[in-house]
């Protein structure tokens, strides 16, 4: 057992107290207990916290968490257990857990690694309430992310926009449906990460051209070559997100190589790091202006 456990599993189990209550197992809550030296997270570390009862179910941000859900800095590091009951039910009460009563619809709650969690549409629309606009899109972009088999690493979305769509529909009166109707207008297939998000959400919001995403570059024979961030067929110009990752010089002698084979397909290829995404006017602005004026394009949209 690598991740957290209930003393009503291990019961059933047949374990006995006197082991449960041994040196080399931390009881981090109530009933619940966690090996000393375990390197679980996400669903495995929280496994126990459904099996307290039949009715709890990790919600908000845990649920967040479960999912892989990227969350800004503010949120992203509150590691407190959500818990979430049915209204109607006792209130969720332990250390370290924040507990909500909810109103679940009957494929709103799934089972998901041994947990119960809300579904991932649900998850989106309860975030909703305490995110940002732009945090809630870049939420939605990852969860209805997806790249067909002919991209070098093939994702299925975890829910489609029409899910978040139907979600919103069904809760017209939650807290935060202002912010998730707002943002699910601006929720695209195919950004892999929350930079990839804020990078194209700062190009809208400067009133320069939407680029594409999932759009592959191919040969004259008609053979995929790159698959670029985001990208201005129109105008041959392929955005590209250089995360941190991007400093070692394994990675970075192919990323010269990406941007050599990128021209030689006719394209520019714009290179976008974390500080163009920076302050009130990130500089991914002016880069990708620039890269668009020397293509041809005008304000007026020629």
């Amino acid at each position: 057992m690598t991740g957290s456990f209930s003393l009503r599993a291990s019961d059933k189990a047949g374990v006995t107290r006197t082991r449960t209550a041994a040196k080399d197992l931390v009881t981090v809550s109530r009933g619940v207990r966690v090996p000393v030296h375990s390197g679980a997270n996400r669903a495995a570390a929280l496994r126990a916290y459904t099996d307290l009862d039949d009715t709890s179910v990790l919600a908000s941000l845990s649920a967040a968490h479960v999912w892989g859900v990227p969350l800004p800095s503010g949120c992203g590091g509150d590691w407190r257990i959500h818990l979430a009951r049915r209204r109607g039910s006792s209130f969720p009460r332990r250390s370290n857990v924040v507990g909500h009563l909810l109103s679940f619809l009957p494929d709103e709650v799934v089972e998901y690694d041994g947990v119960r969690v809300t579904s991932p549409a649900r998850t989106w629309l309860d975030l909703a309430s305490g995110l940002a606009v732009q945090d809630l899109v870049a939420a939605g972009d990852y969860l209805a992310c997806s790249h067909g088999d002919g991209f070098p690493r093939p994702r299925a979305a975890l829910c489609s926009t029409d899910e978040l769509r139907d979600i919103i529909s069904r809760h017209r009166g939650m807290r935060g449906i202002k912010t998730a109707r707002e943002a699910i207008e601006l929720v695209r297939v195919g950004a892999d990460s929350a930079p990839e998000t804020h990078m194209r959400l700062a190009l809208i919001d400067a009133h320069l051209p939407e680029p594409v995403l999932n759009h592959v570059l191919i040969d004259q024979w008609g053979v995929p070559q790159l698959w670029p961030d985001a990208a201005y067929p129109q105008f041959g110009i392929a955005l590209q997100y250089d995360g941190g990752h991007h400093a070692e010089e394994e990675q970075y002698q192919r990323d010269i190589e990406r941007q050599d084979r990128t021209l030689a397909l006719g394209w520019l290829e714009v290179r976008v790091g974390k500080r163009h995404l920076e302050g009130d006017r990130p500089a991914v602005v002016r880069k990708v202006r620039e890269a668009l004026q020397s293509r041809g394009w005008t304000r007026d949209g020629r």
